[in-house]
């Protein structure tokens, strides 16, 4: 996972998720009911109802149910979160429970 060092300032994410017209559109990709997926659904739940309240929209894939999904987006490896608007397009890989990791790896400070 490639991310910035920077440490996420809470006030600088509630100012962008704020904005004006700002929606953004998330894609978590799983595989199925395993551990590690439910874990990430609650971790990106969680974390999009304290940052981005109101302002998302976020697609839940199973690759198992909807592999052509993940084919056409690349998915090497899961879990992982993808930023599709606002541009640019940012991913998150692996591990969701640090939220300063995903803020940070989808530029959402």
């Amino acid at each position: 996972m490639t991310i910035s060092k920077r440490k996420p300032k809470k006030e600088n994410v509630k100012a962008k998720a704020d904005a004006p017209g700002n929606k953004y559109v998330l894609r978590l990709f799983v595989t199925g009911i395993l551990p590690n997926s439910t874990q990430a659904i609650i971790n990106v739940n969680k974390i999009c109802e304290k940052y981005l309240k109101g302002r998302y929209d976020l697609e839940i894939i199973d690759i198992y149910k909807q592999p052509f999904f993940a084919l056409q987006e690349g998915i090497v490896a899961v879990p992982v979160l993808i930023k599709k608007f606002p541009l640019p397009e940012e991913r998150v890989i692996g591990d969701l429970s640090d939220t300063d990791k995903v803020l940070n790896g989808l530029h959402l400070v």
